[in-house]
Parts: structure tokens; C-alpha cells; sequence
């Protein structure tokens, strides 16, 4: 188990134990060359000098030890401890615009997109929070980050109907804007499109510089069949198709240290957002652990200071 000091200057304080303890027994060692002057060794003994230099070894002991743990306690020990920070912020951001209506999926790609989140929402840990967004020509927030799954499900269900283009950054930035909002617990974005980045302020380059900073793993899913899909014509005729843009989904999470998953059909959406629960990373945090020290140099006082004036007897 890796220990880690956040102040570890103090440490040097250390050095100081080797040099007390030297002290002590120069201090010793002197003071028996003067008792060697008394011309009567044996009243010494009889008055207790064994014994009382057997309490001061055990009074030095004690103290060493409170001065030592004070010291590690002042170079802030971290220790990592498994899900110190317990629980996770997962944020949903799901891509409403118009070519999420395209009826490969059954009723559509929108409605098939929140039954399957509607699946990864029931199977997140107690302790985890979710919130959603939603982004076509922007991006803007469905349930803002909570514990009460119910009530994010809730919002989900109303979520629609498609319409407009495609914001893949807005809706990202987003996302990590509402996963940083709950400190102290790991943070993922879940991202959904079936289109192309084209609309919004925020390039997916520019998001995915954010979400790194922000230490965020991001997990993408293009939403697509193997068929191009025509979602309608244009003034003069020509079909309209949704064109899944899977290397940008697949740069996402390549740099944010993610996944990406290509789901086909609604079956397959259903089944990576079950499985996504336990692609989640819950890591060792690192957790200062210097108030335990700090308790120890305070019991060790407390039992240095019953012994030398109330423990006389203990010792003896």
C-alpha cells in the first residue's frame, strides 16, 4: 500500500528523535559517573535509583512517540483507500435532435435511447448521482445532478421530441459542467449522438480539452443502424440521411480515457447501457489519514502525563 506525504518538510523534524534520545543518554551516562562519588553505592540502590530510572526510560518512551506521531501527523499522510470518496456523478448527455426520430429504431431513436438510459439509471450504486442533458441546436439540462434516481428517470420520460441539428461540444461541456458540481466523487459523462457535429459554440475538440482537465472519463455511444436511414427529402428531392460521426465519438473517448460503443439496433443500445455500470473505474482515492496520528500523539500524552503524576506506583 502506497503512502503518500502532502507536507513531507515536515519530516525532517524527525531527526530530532535520534538527538533527543542521544541526550537522554549522554544525560545518563553523566549522572552515573557522579552517583560513582557517593561512598555508599548500596543506600543509593536502596532509595530507588533503579527503579526511577526504569520510569524515566518508559516516561521517554512515551514521549518519543507522541513527538513522532505529531510530526507525521504535520506531513499529512494520505493512504489509498478503496471508494474513499464514495459514489460516482454520472451525467447523461443524450442527442435530441432531428435525426433522432429516424424509425430504425422502434418507436424512434430518441424514445429507444431513454428506455435503455431509463435501464442504466436502475442499475447505478445507491451512492452514485445522475443528471441528464440534452443537446440538438444547444445544449440545455433535463435533471440537474441528484441521488433521487426516480426523479431523474421521471424527467427522462419526458425528454423530446427530436428536433434540430447536432451540438456534440455544447452538450459535452455541458455534462462536465454538471459533473463537476458535487465535489468529492468521481465524475463520467455518458454521451449519446446518431449525428454529426454541426451546431453549437463549444467544438468537440475544445469539450474534450475540458473534460480532461476536469479529470472527467467520458463514455460514447453512436446510435445507428448498419443501413444508411433516410429521414426525409430535401426541395428538390433528395434523400436526407443521418450520418453517425463515429471517429469523433471514438476521439472522445480515446482522450478522456472512455469507451465508445456502436449500438445497432435498440437491443444492443439496452444491453451497453446495462453493461455500463460495470465498466465504471471506481478507483482507490488517496485519504489524508493525519488525524489518526494526530489522536495517537494526544493518547500517548495523556498516558505520559497519568503516569508521571498520578501512576507513580505503576511504574515503580
Amino acid at each position: 500500500m502506497e503512502l503518500r506525504f502532502m507536507e513531507p518538510e515536515w519530516l525532517v523534524a524527525l531527526l530530532a528523535i535520534p538527538v533527543i534520545l542521544y541526550l537522554y543518554l549522554w544525560a545518563m551516562r553523566r549522572g552515573r559517573k557522579v552517583a560513582i562519588k557517593f561512598s555508599n553505592i548500596n543506600l543509593i540502590k536502596r532509595a530507588g535509583g533503579k527503579k526511577a530510572v526504569n520510569r524515566e526510560r518508559i516516561l521517554l518512551l512515551i514521549t518519543l512517540v507522541a513527538i513522532t506521531s505529531l510530526i507525521i501527523a504535520l506531513s499529512d499522510p494520505h493512504l489509498p483507500l478503496e471508494q474513499t470518496k464514495e459514489g460516482v456523478n454520472v451525467v447523461l448527455a443524450i442527442d435530441v435532435s432531428g435525426s433522432m426520430q429516424a424509425p430504425d429504431y422502434k418507436p424512434n431513436r430518441l424514445e429507444a435511447a431513454k428506455s435503455s438510459a431509463g435501464v442504466l439509471i436502475g442499475d447505478l450504486d445507491i451512492k452514485d448521482n445522475v443528471g441528464i442533458v440534452i443537446f440538438s441546436d444547444g445544449a440545455t439540462t433535463s435533471s440537474y445532478l441528484t441521488p433521487f434516481k426516480d426523479k431523474a428517470a421521471e424527467k427522462l420520460k419526458a425528454v423530446g421530441p427530436p428536433n434540430g441539428q447536432t451540438a456534440i461540444g455544447d452538450g459535452l461541456s455541458l455534462a462536465i459542467d454538471m459533473a463537476t458540481s458535487i465535489p468529492n466523487k468521481k465524475r463520467i459523462v455518458i454521451l449519446l449522438s446518431d449525428g454529426e457535429n454541426n451546431a453549437g459554440v463549444i467544438s468537440p475538440a475544445e469539450s474534450i480539452e475540458f473534460a480532461k482537465t476536469n479529470e472527467i472519463q467520458v463514455y460514447t455511444i453512436g446510435i445507428g443502424s448498419e443501413e444508411p436511414v433516410v429521414l426525409g427529402y430535401d426541395f428538390f428531392g433528395r434523400p436526407q440521411y443521418a450520418n453517425l460521426d463515429e471517429e469523433t465519438l471514438r476521439r472522445i473517448a480515446q482522450h478522456t480515457e472512455g469507451q465508445y460503443f456502436k449500438a445497432v439496433d435498440e437491443n444492443t443500445l439496452q444491453e451497453i447501457y446495462k453493461n455500463i455500470p460495470e465498466t465504471i473505474k471506481r478507483e482507490e482515492e488517496f485519504t489524508s489519514v493525519k488525524d489518526y496520528f494526530v489522536v495517537l500523539a494526544a493518547l500517548f500524552m495523556l498516558i505520559g502525563f497519568y503516569l508521571r503524576y498520578f501512576g507513580k506506583r505503576i511504574l515503580q
